[in-house]
Formats: structure tokens, C-alpha cells, sequence
């Protein structure tokens, strides 16, 4: 394989790097530095020719040994970690340089925007409450690094932070580095890969860092950013006086609740996860209203404060008995502290010491977050008229916040199933009621729509309680079961929605209502059965998106969706019924390719928007976004500004999965600019699709038809073409990949080896590390090029709008940023492992012909080179390819080393050691690209 790292007698790419982009990658060369004392004090010596950057190439030593792969991931982590400080930092300069509205997709900056739309302060304070924003973190299998070592590096980053503060002594800063180096030794000796996948638990206590550590100070940062962007811009500070004059901000999760191929997600797994969700919701809750105690010192007596605090305190005694007369002695005198004193004797908690915190439900316990924050509310009124209106204002405004955010739930856990199973389980029910399962499942649509809808008229089980059932019968009966009981306890706001995966007909829904039932899970009416849980779709496919409208009109006509939806929307006092729908990013694109799934996800949005208005059913979109830009990442300022008119409506919900969620929120300044991005982007797309309430439809809405019909087509032929497969399981790491311990979840739904059958982030995870990157812009090249040929009028008009048109701005920036990453040297690298010519030569040429098509129409779109348009980008690819070359070759070497020793029947035990190495240079590469799926 051909490299391409710069000469070794020009000027090296670090300092060409340093040069262009200044102080991160100085930043870097000192981790570099650091990591070298490190490797010679711990008798490493033999690793420095290798060290990148510090070396020529030619004095490298390979194939690499598994030291210099760990010594090279680490390397990209450090690397990984300067940049992300480096655009912190920026952030910050560029604000204090020029002002609080010049970065975009932030506070200020967004609510300048609405400024300039002619909007008054009152009309944005109107409407800021009115938004909510959900992240879900899940587990997707993409996070490549154990949770050990993502402790090492939210340290590690810490101390690269703290070396910003110019007020240390030489001798300070001298320990400063010393801390880094020992940080660095601790990387060094632990193990990079998984050994063994995550089991659920180790997967939840990961979420559970950032649930618990990283947001609750992140709600209290992006808040200030809020009033500090409203201060800076003028606007009358007492219009956001208190908590509720605030966006909503609130958190999901899949992890241990997603059991959609995913058999170790058991009731038992459910149960336990919401019982943890909870007992650390109330562990966040305590430890905001400890600090508040501390911050109310003020001399103040019963009798001196609102007669409303005085009633309070009086009930809170009664309720709570001995043990609130035990709180209320403490602080006398300072009436403050002692009913916040009360409200922590009222959490269900038993604190005996700090990590054996258990739930304790007494009588007198909080059982909802509402009436914590309903005293919160009182306390802030008696503090106002008390005169301490700027603690009133900040210190309860701070706690309520964190009781919003988290309530008594933490995260609202959802239930993902896939429709298959769903089939499969309500057939087995039928057996096991005397009726034939079997012709339920061979049914016709109308007979099975038929047969639904007169079960739905009864109130009543197919089964006892206790009647033993078959496998998915059980598992989809018992887990509803655990949810059932939850809501029973604690009402639904620990729980998100019963999400269906590959929701392909009506009937996918409306078996969820028969599976409810028999779990307890809905209740009869005088009208009908009704569901306590929101049921949701998750449309995937781009031929399931086409279809979503018609599937989601038949929804709304059902009378028990009718009749659950107007309970919601009661339950939680909204304006009108609202429902969620899930799309999904990951399989649109593995199904047809980048531009295909984008307008297919538009269009989709477009119209299930037009049919909830016509309803007067409010549609709340769950965007099942990845890491990857095949799986819909990008820009989040860019990716909100470019979704359909009136979609976001006030209320934004994503996943963020895997990897991403370390790379937004391992650190707290990171994690609230992104948070912040998220809110600020939301409530300005919100505002302004409300003033533009009669937006047309895209402009280049026949085009955009065009481009999707060739490229889906085009993209199809590939993946259909006969020699596709082979070429595919030889030419990149899949088989390792699908060895890997990443996730719990296993990489393949069913286990039946089809493209159908493969989940969209090994697919895209494989591609990524042989650095084709097909899934994000194969196609791409040639229908734009097809359309300047058969449409140049067309053409001109959508190149003339690059710069001005969200969605194609957003989606040719992301075919770029992948172009990037490509590399057609790897590539035939990775080609030549194909062993059968005749199915090389019938794949890799098509896909060189169409990157460097797709490339040249690129150049010509944006008419500017790459390095000039994206020069962060362009400098950051440049200095990682040059460390990037010897480790493909030695994944390459490794690759077929391993494929050769299972061919040839070599010990398990050899084969295991070939895999661990090859799995490290995964790891690496990985963390190079910054990028697993």
C-alpha cells in the first residue's frame, strides 16, 4: 500500500498542522511529548522510532506489534482531545473577541436570528417554555472503548482544561504534567478492547455517568449561557425570573429497554434498570437540595416568613412524623434551610452512608417530582418576599431545574421491540388460548386488521396470569408486565413510549394493544380499552417512510388510539393529543443509499406534519440518528435548520448512541455547548416555523425526486449485483467486527448471514475502517452528474442555492466530510485481500469510478478546492493520514493472518490471539477516524 505521509525532508504535517491551526496542536505535541517520557521511564525505548510524527516513516518498524497499535490509539485519543479542547476554547475566544452571537447554533447567535426576523423579547419568552428537548442515550455497539479507560481520558482532558489558566507557578505547572504523564502510564497498562462484550449493567452504569455526573451541571451552565446571550442582547431580564420561563430539557434511554435483537434484555433486566433509574434520580435530587440548605443561612423564623411556607411546614410535619421532627430541629432560626430540611426527609431515600444509598418509600414520601417542585415553587415565593430575590431567583430556580430535568425517573426508559416479534409472540398467545396462531400469522392484512379490531372490543386476556407461554410470548408479555406495574407505583413519567421497530402496516401497532392488554397495560372505559403507554413507529425503511402517512391516518382512525391518545393528552395537560414518531437514519441509508434516505426522511416528516395538523394531532419526531453520516450525524445547528417546515414543533427528541456520547459529554464544557446547540437550534427553527406558519415546500422539490429515484436505483444495483457480498465480507473487517465484544447487543438480528439481516453499524463501522465509506456518498456522483446532463437548468439552480438551502447544504457537507475520509490507496489495499478476481474486478472498479465522480461533482457544487472550503477539516485528515498508513497495513497483515489460521484449522487459541491484535487495530483505527458506525 502506496503512503501518503508528507515527505520526511520537507516540513512534517504536525508542524505544517501547527502552522495552520495554531494552539491545539501545540497542545498535542506536548501530550506527544509527555506520552514519550512515559514510554522510556516504563523501559519502552524500543517504541520511539514509531512514534508518529517524531519520525520519518522509513525509520518505522513494521508490522506493528500489539504495543505500538495501543501506543497508536492512544496517540489519536490524545489528538481526539486537544481538538475538542482546542474548539472549546475557540468558542470561548471568538465570543470574547467579537460577541456573545458569533458562534452559530448558539444562545446568543440563534436568538439574534429571531431579533432580525422582526420578533420581540415578550413573543421569544412566550414561546421558550413551550420547548422541550429529549437526548436518548442508547447502547448501540459503537463505543469501541471500555468504560476504564473512558475514566482515564475524562481525566486526562480535565488536566489538559486546567493547563488553560495562565495562573500557575513554573513549579505548578511542573505538576500538572506530572498528573498527565500518570494518567498516561495508567492508559498505558490498562487494556484497550473488550476481552468479553459489556454485560447490560457495566452498558447502564456508563449512561449513568453522564445521567448523573456530567448533566445536572450542564442544565446549570446552558441556563446561564441563556441569560447571559438575553443579557447581552438587552432583552428585559424579568421575562425568564423563574424555572418555568425556561426551555425544557429532559433525558431518554434504550439501555434496558431495547430488546429488539437483543436477548439479554430480559423483564428481570427492565425491572432493575427502572429501579436504578429511579434510586439515582432521587440521589441527583438530594445532593441539589443539600447544596441549597448550605446556600440558605439566613436568619429568618416561622413566624417572620408567608403564612403559605407556615401551613406547608405544618403539613410536612404531620406527614412525616417523628422523623421530620428530627430534620425540623436542625438550623433554628433559619426557617429556610429547615423546610428544605423537610423536603429531604420526604425523598424516599435511606442514606446511611453515600454508596449504600437505597430506596426507602415511607409514609409521608414524595411519590411524584410535581409536588417537590410545587414546594420549591412556595419556597421561592417566601424567599421573594423575604427580599432575597436574587437567591430566590438563582439557588431555587437551580433546584427546580434539576427536579424538571430529572424528576423522580431520572431518564424515561422506552420498550423497543421489533414487529416480528410482536407477530410471533400475539400467534403463540393465540395457541396457547385454544385459537390457531399459526393462521394468524399467514393471514391477509384486512383478515388480520379484521381479527385485531375485534379482539380490541373485548376487555379481557387470551391467557391466566400464570399460564406458562412460549418463548416471545413470554418475553413481550413479561416485560410489559414490569412496565405495568412501574406505572401502577409511580405513574407513566419513567417511561417513554412501547416503540415498534420496522413498522411496515397498521397492524404492527394496534398488536401492541393486544400485548398491553394482556400485560395489565390498558384499562377499560365506557367508550374501550384505552393504553396507559404511548404505542410509537419507527419507520426505517425508505419504501416504510414512503408508506409512513397511510400507515399512521389508519392509526389515528382506530378508536383506541383515539381514545389512548386523548388520556395522554390529559395525563400530561397538553394543548392537543400528541404523537411520537420514531424514523431511523441507519437502515433508510442502508436500503437506498445517502440521498435516497435523506429526502425519503423529508418527505416523510412533510407529510406525517401535514396529516397531524389535519388531524389536530401535534407530531413529535424521535430522530434515530447515529454517530456516523451514514447514520445521520452532522453539524446539530445544521441538521435542526434543515429538517422539514414545522417538524420540530416546539419538541426535539434524538438518540445519541455509542461513541457520540463520549465525544459531546465526557467533559462538562463540551457537554453544555452541545446541549445548548440542541436547545438554541430548536427553539429558533420552533419560533421561526411559527411566524412562517405558511412555508412552501422545498424549492427543489421535483429535483430532489429525481436525485432520489437515480441514486436509489444506482446504489441498488450495487448491492444487488451478485459478486456484492463476497466483495464485501473480503474487502473489509466485517468478520473481526462481528467477533468484536463492543456492544451487549449482537451485530446481526437473527443470526441469518443476508445484508437485510446485518444492523446498519457493522455495516457502516466496516466500510469506515477500510476507508470506503460507500454508505455516505456512493450514488451521489452519479445522479448529480446525470442530472447536469439531462437537467443543467436544474442543476445550475440547485448549485447556485448551496449556500442557502438547509437540507442540501446540510446533506452535501456531510458527502464531503466522507469523501474526505476515503482514501483510494487503502481502499485497493483492502481490495487486494479479495482472493477471487473475477469478484474484485466486477466491484472495486465501480466503486473508484464513482468516488472520483462523486468527488468532481463536489468540487464543482461548492466551486471552491476542499482545503480552502473546509480547512480544519483538510489539516486534521492531513496530519492523521500520515499515522494512519501503518496501522491499516498492519490490519491488513493481521486480517488475513487470522482468515488464513480459521481456513486452515489452527488452534483456538492462536486464532484468539490474532483476533485480541486485530482487534486492537479496530480500536485504532477507530479512534483515528473518530468514527466506529
Amino acid at each position: 500500500m502506496p503512503s501518503t505521509a508528507p515527505n520526511p525532508q520537507s516540513e512534517s504535517s504536525l508542524q505544517l498542522v501547527q502552522e495552520k491551526l495554531g494552539k491545539p496542536y501545540f497542545d498535542f505535541e506536548f501530550l506527544l511529548e509527555c506520552l514519550q517520557e512515559v514510554l522510556i521511564e516504563n523501559g519502552e525505548e524500543a517504541l520511539l522510532p514509531d512514534l508518529p510524527w517524531r519520525n520519518s516513516p522509513e525509520q518505522q518498524c513494521e508490522p506493528f506489534s500489539p504495543k505500538h497499535i495501543q501506543m497508536y490509539s492512544i496517540i489519536f485519543q490524545m489528538l481526539n482531545m486537544a481538538e475538542i479542547n482546542g474548539a472549546v476554547q475557540n468558542r470561548r475566544k471568538v465570543e470574547d473577541k467579537k460577541s456573545l452571537a458569533a458562534v452559530n447554533g448558539l444562545w446568543g447567535e440563534r436568538l439574534q436570528t429571531l431579533l432580525h426576523a422582526g420578533l420581540s423579547a415578550a413573543d421569544i419568552a412566550q414561546q421558550l417554555p413551550q420547548v422541550r428537548v429529549e437526548p436518548v442515550l442508547t447502547a448501540h455497539p459503537t463505543e469501541a472503548k471500555r468504560a476504564t479507560v473512558l475514566e482515564h481520558h475524562r481525566e486526562l482532558y480535565l488536566l489538559l482544561v486546567k493547563r488553560e489558566n495562565q495562573m500557575w507557578t513554573t513549579r505548578e505547572q511542573a505538576e500538572i504534567r506530572n498528573e498527565i504523564k500518570l494518567v498516561l502510564e495508567r492508559l498505558w497498562r490498562t487494556g484497550e478492547i473488550f476481552l468479553e462484550k459489556p454485560d447490560v449493567e457495566s452498558e447502564l452504569r456508563n449512561v449513568m455517568h453522564y445521567l448523573t455526573n456530567v448533566f445536572p451541571d450542564v442544565i446549570e451552565l446552558v441556563d446561564k449561557r441563556l441569560l447571559q446571550a438575553w443579557e447581552y442582547l438587552n432583552l428585559d431580564p424579568a421575562l425568564l425570573r423563574q424555572a418555568s420561563q425556561f426551555p425544557k430539557l429532559s433525558f431518554g434511554n434504550w439501555v434496558g429497554g431495547d430488546r429488539d435483537g437483543h436477548p439479554f434484555i430480559t423483564d428481570e433486566v427492565t425491572a432493575q434498570t427502572l429501579k436504578s433509574l429511579r434510586l439515582n434520580a432521587f440521589v441527583i435530587v438530594r445532593r441539589a437540595l443539600v447544596k441549597l440548605v448550605t446556600h440558605l443561612s439566613f436568619s429568618c423564623h416561622y413566624s417572620e416568613t408567608t403564612p403559605e411556607l407556615q401551613q406547608r411546614i405544618d403539613e410536612m410535619l404531620g406527614e412525616l412524623g417523628d422523623a421530620g421532627k428530627q430534620s425540623y430541629q436542625r438550623n433554628r432560626g433559619e426557617v429556610f434551610r429547615q423546610f428544605v430540611n423537610l423536603c429531604i426527609t420526604k425523598l424516599p431515600l435511606d442514606v446511611k452512608r453515600e454508596h449504600a444509598t437505597e430506596l426507602n418509600e415511607r409514609p409521608g414520601s414524595y411519590r411524584f417530582a410535581k409536588d417537590l417542585i410545587a414546594d420549591l415553587e412556595l419556597l421561592q415565593q417566601a424567599l421573594f418576599a423575604y427580599g432575597a430575590k436574587a437567591v430566590a431567583q438563582h439557588d431555587i430556580n437551580r433546584a427546580i431545574r434539576i427536579v424538571e430535568t430529572f424528576g423522580f425517573h431520572l431518564a424515561k426508559l422506552d420498550i423497543r421491540q421489533n414487529s416480528s416479534f410482536h407477530d410471533k409472540a400475539l400467534a403463540q398467545l393465540l395457541d396457547s388460548s385454544s385459537e390457531s396462531g399459526e393462521k394468524f400469522l399467514r393471514w391477509s392484512k384486512q383478515e388480520r386488521l379484521s381479527f385485531i379490531n375485534q379482539e380490541l372490543g373485548k376487555n379481557r386476556p387470551f391467557t391466566y396470569h400464570k399460564t406458562p407461554l412460549p418463548n416471545e410470548a413470554n418475553a413481550a408479555v413479561k416485560a410489559l408486565r414490569v412496565v405495568a406495574e412501574y406505572v401502577e407505583h409511580y405513574g407513566t413519567d419513567g417511561i417513554g413510549s412501547l416503540i415498534v421497530s420496522m413498522t411496515r402496516d397498521v397492524s404492527d401497532l394496534l398488536v401492541v394493544y393486544l400485548l398491553a392488554r394482556e400485560a395489565g397495560l390498558t384499562e377499560n372505559t365506557a367508550d374501550g380499552l384505552r393504553c396507559k403507554i404511548p404505542v410509537v413507529p419507527l419507520f426505517e425503511t425508505i419504501e416504510d417512510l414512503q408508506n409512513s402517512a397511510q400507515i399512521m391516518a389508519e392509526f389515528f382512525s382506530h378508536p383506541v388510539t383515539q381514545r389512548s391518545l386523548a388520556y395522554h393528552q390529559e395525563l400530561n395537560n397538553n394543548e392537543a393529543p400528541v404523537q411520537q414518531i420514531m424514523v431511523g437514519y441507519s437502515d433508510s441509508n442502508k436500503d437506498g443509499g445517502i440521498i435516497a434516505s435523506q429526502w425519503g426522511l423529508y418527505t416523510a416528516q412533510e407529510k406525517l406534519t401535514e396529516l397531524g395538523n389535519a388531524r389536530g394531532i401535534k407530531i413529535r419526531f424521535f430522530h434515530g440518528k447515529g454517530g456516523s453520516i451514514s447514520r445521520g450525524a452532522g453539524p446539530t445547528n445544521w441538521f435542526i435548520q434543515a429538517l422539514p417546515p414545522n417538524s420540530v414543533g416546539g419538541d426535539l427528541r434524538l438518540t445519541e448512541q455509542g461513541e457520540t456520547i463520549s465525544q459531546k459529554y465526557a467533559n462538562t464544557l463540551n457537554a453544555s455547548s452541545n446541549i445548548e446547540m440542541l436547545m438554541a437550534s430548536a427553539t429558533a427553527a420552533t419560533i421561526l416555523d411559527q411566524r412562517n406558519a405558511q412555508q412552501k415546500p422545498n424549492a427543489h422539490q421535483k429535483t430532489w425526486d429525481y436525485l432520489a429515484q437515480k441514486s436509489k436505483d444506482f446504489y441498488q444495483q450495487l448491492i444487488q449485483n451478485p459478486y456484492f457480498l463476497g466483495y464485501f465480507g473480503a474487502a473489509t473487517p466485517i468478520d473481526a467486527i462481528e467477533s468484536s465484544r463492543i456492544g451487549s447487543r449482537p451485530a446481526r438480528r437473527t443470526g441469518t448471514r443476508t445484508l437485510q439481516d446485518l444492523r446498519a453499524i457493522p455495516w457502516v463501522f466496516s466500510w469506515a475502517q477500510s476507508r470506503y465509506n460507500i454508505t455516505s456518498w456512493y450514488g451521489v456522483g452519479y445522479t448529480f452528474t446525470q442530472l447536469k446532463q439531462e437537467q443543467p437548468e436544474a442543476f445550475a439552480a440547485l448549485k447556485a442555492s448551496i449556500a442557502t438551502d438547509p437540507l442540501l447544504k446540510y446533506v452535501l457537507t456531510n458527502v464531503d466530510t466522507s469523501l474526505a475520509a476515503s482514501n483510494i490507496a487503502v481502499m485497493e489495499a483492502y481490495a487486494n485481500l479479495v482472493a477471487d478476481k473475477e469478484t474484485r474486478n466486477a466491484i472495486y472498479p465501480l466503486l473508484c469510478e464513482e468516488l472520483q465522480r462523486t468527488r468532481n461533482i463536489i468540487d464543482e457544487i461548492f466551486a471552491k478546492p476542499f482545503p480552502e472550503r473546509r480547512p480544519n477539516h483538510y489539516y486534521s485528515n492531513l496530519l492523521r493520514e500520515e499515522a494512519l498508513q501503518p496501522l491499516h497495513r498492519t490490519q491488513l497483515n493481521l486480517l488475513a493472518q487470522w482468515r488464513q489460521q480459521k481456513d486452515a484449522g489452527t488452534s483456538e487459541a492462536q486464532q484468539e490471539q490474532t483476533l485480541l491484535t486485530l482487534l486492537m487495530s479496530i480500536n485504532g483505527i477507530a479512534s483515528a477516524l473518530r468514527n466506529t458506525g
